[in-house]
């Protein structure tokens, strides 16, 4: 039987030697991805520059059964890049290069390493974007954003990472080269590029991604609006919505979500307010003057205390980068916290988040609240301190019940973060046996040994390394077992 140190053999005459990563200090920087609470050290660190360096780790892995999990920036909240404690982590970071950008077919084709951001403004030139902006999109790749089919705050016009990607390029678990998809917005038979993104890293690892790119908005106009209750602001949501008015961006921050963005980056929100709703207009200069004034009427309608329209470019950015900060600006009111992302049907949205309210005073924890108002997309962030004995058990109840009020509510357990570790518990909530069933079997059509991200995404079945919200005893830092 072929061992973890035959597929070490063969990786050395693969790689040099500072490409593959086997010393314990250089694995500590692989433990974590933005699910911080928890960590698992990987038997090596592949770090890939070519395509055909993945090609051959993944052929290795399949000849081996070594579990191996893709990383990109590590950013995943839902513990999607932790790595697998008999495995190995294939590092896509020098997999950064963009190979093409056709601004008349309006396309970019790009490596899997490539950071969100740098696709826009390599498109800058040619009057084009791309439009999914997760928070992260200064750092996390577009690896990452197809793994777990990212959104971002202009999700609500846009739609998601999926609706954006015309093909993909990838390896599946077998060592297979496969083409999905092509660089036309039209195309027949299954949606096997649709199958892919959202996957989570369970099918293989994308080599080559061609995303579709769209015009950049002629004009912005970007408005805050401040309340004395959450309630007033989601209902001003509603409103919004219910006029057909169709913002490129409707996104609201709560009370400690406010503190800690203004202490962070100082984005001129109203200290005092229980709620902030951001709501941005974009288009064409018409357009946007016809919606700017309904706009107005329906926030001096919705009972706002301030309503402040950014006045210049680089306002907006401010605005937009208290908004963006948020989730690493919590880190100045507390010194750990858990971000969840369940959605909830829009109409909801005031119920939800005075349930919210209640579960964290029942759970004696804080909870800031970023949301991607527009489609429902919770974002609490759950506020413990991880050195203080049963606070991240406290913290991870209280996640949890937050993530049944959704699906209680006829929501999701996830809007953009994916299942991974954190929810796999939660799968069941949302889908039947034979719904799962399916899943496995598509799964294994792309990964028949079940070694690609191994332990992810379905309630059993993987004999998974560490799992959240008590569905398998929990291991944490420094404890992980390699038996």
């Amino acid at each position: 039987m072929k061992t973890f140190k035959d597929a070490l053999q063969r990786l050395r005459h693969l790689l040099p030697g500072e490409r593959l990563l086997i010393d314990p200090a250089h694995l500590a920087a692989y433990e974590s991805d933005g699910l911080t609470a928890f960590a698992v050290t990987p038997r090596a660190v592949v770090i890939a520059e070519t395509s055909q360096e993945i090609i051959e780790t993944v052929r290795i892995c399949h000849d081996t059964g070594i579990p191996f999990v893709a990383r990109g920036s590590g950013t995943s909240l839902s513990g999607g890049s932790l790595p697998h404690s008999d495995g190995i982590i294939i590092a896509l970071n020098r997999m950064d290069r963009i190979l093409e950008i056709d601004p008349r077919q309006r396309i970019a084709v790009v490596q899997p390493g490539t950071i969100n951001l740098a696709v826009s403004v390599a498109a800058r030139s040619h009057g084009l974007q791309f439009a999914p902006d997760p928070s992260s999109g200064q750092v996390c790749t577009i690896g990452g954003n197809i793994a777990f089919n990212a959104g971002g705050a202009h999700c609500l016009k846009y739609g998601m990472t999926s609706n954006h990607v015309l093909g993909i390029k990838a390896v599946t678990a077998e060592g297979t080269v496969i083409e999905l998809g092509n660089r036309s917005t039209e195309s027949t038979g299954p949606d096997l590029t649709g199958i892919f993104c959202g996957s989570e890293g369970l099918f293989g690892i994308a080599l080559e991604i061609t995303l579709r790119l769209v015009p950049k908005p002629e004009c912005f106009h970007t408005v805050f609006a401040s309340y004395d209750s959450l309630q007033k602001a989601g209902d001003a949501v509603s409103q919004i919505i219910a006029s057909r008015m169709l913002p490129g961006a409707l996104e609201i921050m709560d009370k400690l979500a406010i503190e800690a963005a203004e202490a962070a980056v100082g984005a001129g929100y109203p200290r005092d307010s229980e709620a902030v709703l951001i709501v941005e207009l974009e288009g064409t200069s018409a357009q946007v003057e016809h919606d700017r004034n309904r706009l107005s009427g329906l926030l001096d309608d919705s009972g706002a205390d301030v309503i402040h329209v950014a006045g210049d470019d680089l306002e907006r950015e401010r605005i937009w980068k208290g908004r963006k900060s948020a989730f690493s600006a919590v880190g100045r009111l507390s010194p750990d916290f858990i971000v969840q992302d369940g959605v909830v049907p829009r109409r909801l949205l005031g119920k939800a988040l005075r349930k919210i309210q209640e579960i964290a005073r029942q759970h004696k924890v804080r909870v800031a609240n970023v949301f991607h108002a527009g489609d429902g997309n919770l974002h609490p962030l759950i506020m413990y301190d991880g050195r203080v004995e049963g606070a991240l058990e406290q913290g991870e109840a209280c996640a949890a019940q937050i993530v049944q009020m959704c699906t209680d509510m006829g929501g999701s357990i996830t809007g953009e973060h994916g299942v991974g570790m954190e929810k796999r518990a939660f799968l069941g909530n949302m889908y039947s046996e034979d719904d799962i069933n399916l899943m496995h079997r598509v799964r294994r059509g792309f990964d028949p040994k079940e070694i690609a991200n191994r332990g992810k995404m379905f309630p059993s079945g993987e004999a998974p390394s560490l799992s959240l919200y008590g569905l398998h005893p929990l291991e944490k830092k420094g404890i992980i077992s390699r038996e």
